[in-house]
């Protein structure tokens, strides 16, 4: 045996006996993962984060080379599975799949939250972000966004909006304070019945998100004046977002991402977001969420940190600005 050949021998050891000689911590995040991964959703099954789960979880899985177990923990609006994996073992093996409201809201909102989206959590990946879609009834006579402020101005008294969230609450009363227009939040079960109080005429306007309002405002039900991102939505081209329609510090959008215990160790961390980056940036899965009018997230952790951060302070600005409150 000549020394290259020996030389590749001793080198096809070296690995394996190195990695057994590490302490067992070392051992495990080199090892990572070994067993199957779990995604906490705080939400039932077939709703937005579900899919987002279970979309991403799939392409996951296959970049990992492990099972990618999806796991409804539902309650309090998502916050009960934020709960769950800040108590769960920092190993990256329980994920969390979490949105805007029971992240960035949460934390503007309630003072007594027993997780933080970016103190006791990392955030590692955007899944996607999406606008909100101001909506009014067919009937209701304003054409755009200036003409329902001014409507509801002349008719305090029909003033009106469901909502089933904080976020919706929180993006209908940043348009009140951006523009002077009165309106009463009516709590209401889901965004499916807040569209249909538009369409009998019970509600004067909302900001819903587009699953369950786009299908009805292409089916002539309701009218969509504005959208409160900074672009337009491709599935609703002609409607303007708040800053074309003359309100441009009206912006909120809704997100979905997934995060890890902030003690998960870098090693892991670093496989975690270069995985993911690779499942949601997959041409097939960016093109599932474009159809369900959600933008793929493109950014690096850092930059959907801050949006978590960001998000925080605009919410707390608008929550004491229109002194709101929300029980827990």
């Amino acid at each position: 045996m000549n020394y290259f050949s020996r030389r590749s021998v001793l080198g096809a050891f070296a690995a394996p006996v190195a990695a057994a000689m590490l302490p067992a911590p070392a051992r495990a995040q080199s090892d990572y993962p070994n067993r199957p991964v779990r995604l906490i959703v705080g939400f039932a099954a077939g709703g937005g984060n579900d899919i987002f789960a279970r979309l991403v979880g799939a392409k996951l899985s296959e970049i990992l080379g492990q099972p990618v177990v999806v796991e409804n923990r539902t309650g309090a609006g998502g916050r009960l599975s934020g709960e769950y994996v800040s108590n769960q073992p920092a190993d990256g093996y329980t994920l969390l799949v979490g949105a805007i409201g029971a992240m960035s809201i949460a934390a503007a909102i309630y003072p007594d939250l027993k997780y933080h989206p970016t103190k006791t959590l990392r955030p590692l990946a955007m899944i996607g972000n999406f606008p909100l879609i101001l909506a009014v009834g067919a009937d209701n006579p304003s054409r755009n966004v200036k003409e329902l402020v001014e409507w509801a101005k002349q008719h305090p008294d029909k003033a009106n909006y469901p909502s089933t969230s904080p976020l919706f609450t929180i993006a209908m009363e940043q348009l009140k304070l951006k523009s002077g227009m009165p309106g009463v939040m009516i709590p209401y079960k889901s965004s499916n019945e807040m569209i249909l109080s538009l369409i009998e005429g019970q509600t004067m306007a909302a900001i819903a998100d587009p699953p369950p309002t786009v299908p009805q405002v292409k089916a002539g039900k309701v009218k969509a004046l504005a959208v409160t991102g900074a672009e337009r939505l491709a599935e609703l081209p002609d409607v303007p977002s708040m800053a074309e329609a003359g309100f441009p510090n009206v912006e909120m959008q809704g997100w979905s991402g997934i995060f890890a215990r902030i003690a998960t160790p870098p090693v892991i961390t670093a496989k975690l977001e270069k995985a993911l980056s690779q499942s949601i940036r997959d041409p097939e899965v960016s093109a599932k969420l474009r159809n369900l009018a959600v933008a793929p997230g493109d950014g690096s952790p850092d930059d959907f940190r801050r949006i978590v951060e960001d998000d925080i302070v605009k919410v707390r600005d608008v929550v004491k600005a229109a002194n709101l409150t929300f029980e827990e």
